[in-house]
């Protein structure tokens, strides 16, 4: 069976939006998914149940929402790790795959997990509290990671009596923050998770707000899946040679597609040699097609016997990421132990893994004003900062802005490996001036 263009358009039609949440400690976030589950009838019946009985044994007299999360509060009081839930559910216009996150400061490199591949971002804020420095952080966090559409939720209005200069200055201050980073679009909707005010259903006691519901407005928010409009990527994974009677001669090249679409008869270059072909069959679930597109699990077969293991990666031609040692990035610290310049770590790209050291770290990330703290000779857990890595062999890297999957990476302890940073190639901020980053010196003890 061929597979056919129709048959793609098809599928770049998809209702699929993957969204995270993020909110500081108590501004509600936990009831907010609550409440979405329950008001959007998808909660089993004995889930809801047990939620009901455990409201009533700590006497409150309707089910408390936020214990539908309590489960993962109780792992990580175990000392069970828990990076993000994930929670699926759908409605009658689209499904959703929903990334809960920790709202700590201390678990703010779970968002980076989180909204690494959501197209949206929920951000919740107290309507007593305002927008506070976490706040910030989860902004920056969506900005650096490229999330289009960002949500504010202006939660706990009944606390405030409804009232609707509250609303409007938070919002004002969170927008043009936010704007500052090079979000998109921002919305922001006033709500009462633990009422259900604005989630799912309108409210009665705004009716000086005329904008959608959280769930209308996660039901109706454009998502592009134009798949045809990425930069090709294929990060081959492991190499296919059976030498069996059967097939004697057969060489494909497996792993999934990363971003794009390849077609059979199509040019590609194999990087970081360099080294060109043309692409001769597809095999999918054990069939020939004639296209295959992200994020489908593939073999390619090639046209010339090229040297290719797992790393290389393969793009169209005349469509090729640029190939570099010299990785200038912005990263996230998400472990315990800093990062320091000099440091030696391994950089993780798709399926490539190399040694590296960490040159310079230019600036670290003020959150309060988005000034750079210049040369900071470290960062600490939750840091976001610029860096500089030379890598020990060439790697294939696109600008974080053009691919978030073939511009990002991992810096890991070699010791332990241990998850050091995220980074994000290429320029942080959408519309933020970094300020100019001296040039990291020669290094005459280099020994890459």
């Amino acid at each position: 069976m061929t597979t056919t263009t129709e048959q793609f358009a098809d599928v770049s039609a998809t209702t699929l939006l993957r969204f995270a949440t993020a909110g500081s400690v108590d501004d509600g976030k936990s009831t907010l998914v609550g409440r979405l589950l329950h008001d959007s009838k998808s909660i089993l019946t004995d889930q809801l149940e047990a939620v009901e009985q455990a409201s009533l044994k700590r006497g409150q007299e309707a089910p408390d929402l936020a214990l539908l999360t309590d489960g993962l509060r109780a792992e990580r009081e175990q000392g069970i790790t828990i990076d993000v839930a994930y929670r699926y559910f759908a409605t009658a216009r689209r499904r959703f795959i929903l990334a809960d996150t920790p709202g700590h400061v201390q678990y703010t490199r779970n968002m980076v997990t989180g909204a690494s591949t959501a197209e949206l971002a929920v951000v919740l804020v107290d309507a007593r509290n305002g927008v506070v420095e976490q706040t910030r952080r989860h902004a920056a966090v969506a900005a650096l990671l490229r999330v289009p559409h960002v949500v504010l939720a202006v939660n706990k209005m009944d606390l405030v009596d409804y009232a609707e200069p509250v609303f409007a200055s938070i919002a004002e201050e969170f927008t043009a923050y936010a704007a500052s980073l090079g979000v998109p679009e921002i919305t922001a909707i006033p709500i009462s998770a633990l009422a259900g005010d604005n989630v799912v259903e309108p409210s009665a006691h705004m009716d000086w707000y005329g904008g959608p519901t959280v769930l209308e407005h996660l039901e109706t928010v454009p998502v592009s899946h134009d798949l045809t409009a990425c930069h090709a990527r294929f990060p081959v994974q492991y190499v296919i040679r059976p030498q069996s009677a059967e097939h004697p001669d057969y060489r494909g090249y497996a792993g999934q597609i990363a971003a794009g679409v390849f077609r059979v008869g199509e040019s590609v270059a194999v990087l970081p040699s360099g080294r060109t072909t043309t692409i001769t069959g597809i095999d999918a679930l054990g069939e020939s097609v004639d296209i295959a597109w992200a994020p489908q699990s593939v073999t390619l077969r090639l046209a010339d016997d090229i040297d290719i293991s797992r790393g290389d990666l393969i793009a169209p031609a005349d469509d090729s990421p640029a190939v570099t040692q010299d990785v200038e990035a912005t990263v996230c610290h998400v472990a315990d132990q800093p990062l320091s310049v000099g440091q030696r770590v391994l950089i993780k790209h798709t399926t490539r893994t190399v040694k590296a050291i960490v040159k310079d770290i230019p600036s670290r990330l003020t959150l309060d004003d988005l000034s750079q703290h210049p040369a900071p000779g470290q960062l600490v857990a939750n840091d976001i900062g610029r860096v500089v890595v030379r890598t020990a062999e060439p790697l294939a890297l696109d600008a974080y802005a053009d691919s978030r999957r073939t511009g990002s990476f991992l810096l890991i302890d070699p010791a332990d490996g241990t998850t050091l940073s995220a980074g994000m190639a290429g320029a942080s901020f959408a519309a933020v001036a970094e300020a100019a980053a001296p040039a990291a010196d020669d290094d005459t003890e280099w020994d890459f």
